[in-house]
């Protein structure tokens, strides 16, 4: 029910809506606290200093997944660049010779061009793109009669270009970026909005106000900082800043249309 209901909210506005119950219970937890007298702590710059260093801390584990985000946003355009790179060469040799053997490979790019989507979507195995990918010498081997040894060569050094952005990519979406500095943050952040829970702020509504300002952007920062850590989330349905897929389902378009047309032009002949 939670999964069709993530589904509908519009993927700007999804870390909002995970962090909006939790930033309500602290609120109703502030209320209750006053009622029965038991706020404790009191406000001063030592508290105000450790909120400034949990933002600082947050500030750093922000700018280190930021720049594993970048790479990644380059990553599904150099694919399709690459697929479309292979698919000129077996195109072009189907057009000169009218080779089966061309035929079938390319048949199997559009084959490998689905499977990277679907693997994209945790639809599929590493293993098997890899395969897929290892398969290609097959192909490389039956088409090298009918052209240039060093477009062979061409070839080969793309597929080890795929070949290594399926592993960054495999990398990148489970590796966390330095799983200690998660969890020391999010210890602080508990400990801290806690604290305000606890503190007592005369008068009353500025205690509301503050509490519900920090913790949003404290909790806030938290959900951005873990959904961009995997720009690769598309089968997570809380997952809101992936990525952009554009490239490479262009390039899936691509490919089956390139095939339907040399099939086409076969047809006729057979």
């Amino acid at each position: 029910m939670l999964s069709q209901i993530a589904r509908h909210i519009p993927k700007a506005h999804r870390i909002f809506y995970r962090v909006l119950p939790l930033l309500g219970g602290l609120v109703v937890a502030k209320l209750v606290m006053h009622r029965f007298g038991v706020e404790v702590l009191s406000i001063n710059t030592l508290f105000s200093g450790l909120i400034g260093a949990n933002v600082f801390l947050m500030g750093f584990l922000l700018s280190g997944v930021l720049s594993d985000y970048k790479e990644s946003e380059r990553l599904p355009g150099e694919m399709a660049a690459i697929l479309a790179t292979l698919a000129d060469e077996m195109q072009s040799i189907h057009r000169r010779s009218r080779a089966p053997v061309a035929l079938a490979g390319l048949a199997h790019l559009s084959r490998l061009g689905t499977t990277l989507h679907r693997w994209m979507h945790k639809q599929e195995r590493t293993r098997a793109v890899m395969g897929l990918i290892g398969d290609l010498n097959d192909h490389f081997l039956a088409v090298e009669g009918h052209t240039q040894a060093n477009f062979i060569a061409r070839l080969k050094q793309e597929q080890s270009a795929l070949r290594k952005i399926v592993i960054r990519i495999h990398t990148i979406r489970e590796t966390d970026f330095i799983s200690s500095g998660y969890f020391i943050a999010r210890t602080t952040t508990l400990l801290l909005l806690l604290g305000l829970v606890f503190a007592r702020i005369e008068p009353f509504y500025e205690s509301l106000f503050f509490l519900g300002l920090v913790s949003y952007l404290l909790l806030f920062l938290l959900f951005l900082i873990r959904d961009l850590d995997n720009p690769f989330g598309y089968y997570e349905n809380e997952s809101s800043e992936d990525v952009s897929l554009k490239p490479l389902e262009d390039a899936m378009a691509d490919l089956e249309a390139r095939l339907a047309l040399e099939q086409a032009a076969v047809a006729p002949q057979g």
